[in-house]
């Protein structure tokens, strides 16, 4: 477990840049160009960031190597995407279909974030695969599954991406705590090494995807979401502990 830290504004860049005199006024709708395969392919190994903005089973099928995933659903997008994303690096857009640019877009806006997003994938990941283009996929385990590996030989480590207030209700015996929004920066102190195997929990599943996948993209090679987060394992009558490691009921 981690102590309280203060969080990184989702929006610093923005602030920063204000500070600076260095931010334009956005004037009407943001926009960006549609690129193809072999332009998002170069521009990610030249070190852009992809956000795969569609739902998490979708991503967990198969997405883009390295992709980071972030919900375009969630209330928080635009924050998610400026709590893990590296100040200043360019982003690069997969969506659940092409239309959804302008709704992208105007989130990421909200907080400045517009400006570092040099496109995005026209046609989405059936245009990539189209082109031939490796893919990935991120394992989905449920609670059930997830219980029964970690009494089993060989348990994963199990990953709570979670805020402490929530951990402290109740959380898996024996979890490692780190909220998802410091993850980028806390990385190297996570108590596990890259080939071990990891299982990430969050509430509902929905965090817990972006932050597996965003260990994915610092080389952890044996991840998996668990779907349905910790109010599945709670329905399945899973067994929680408090913050004293006392037995919460279920």
């Amino acid at each position: 477990m981690t102590a309280d830290q203060p969080v990184r504004p989702a929006n610093i860049a923005n602030i920063v840049a204000i500070n600076q005199g260095t931010r334009p006024l956005t004037m009407g709708e943001p926009d960006a160009p549609a690129l193809g395969p072999a332009v998002v392919a170069d521009l990610q190994a030249a070190g852009a960031i992809v956000i795969d903005t569609r739902p998490t089973a979708a991503f967990g099928a198969a997405h883009m190597p390295g992709a980071l995933n972030i919900q375009l659903t969630t209330p928080e997008f635009e924050q998610r995407v400026g709590w893990v994303t590296p100040l200043d690096v360019p982003l690069v857009l997969v969506l659940a279909h092409d239309d959804l640019k302008l709704r992208a877009l105007r989130a990421l806006a909200f907080l400045g974030l517009d400006g570092r997003v040099k496109g995005f994938l026209a046609g989405g990941l059936d245009a990539w695969t189209a082109a031939g283009r490796e893919t990935a996929v991120l394992p989905q385990v449920s609670p059930q599954e997830l219980h029964q590996r970690l009494t089993g030989g060989s348990p994963p480590r199990v990953l709570d991406v979670r805020e402490n207030v929530e951990w402290n209700a109740g959380h898996l015996g024996g979890a490692h705590l780190q909220s998802y929004r410091q993850l980028p920066q806390r990385v190297a102190d996570l108590p596990f090494t890259p080939d071990a195997p990891i299982a990430v929990i969050c509430h509902s599943g929905t965090r817990s995807s972006t932050a597996a996948s965003l260990l994915r993209h610092h080389g952890f090679t044996r991840v998996s979401n668990v779907t349905g987060g910790v109010v599945g394992w709670r329905q399945a009558g899973l067994p929680l502990v408090d913050a004293e490691g006392c037995a919460v009921s279920t």
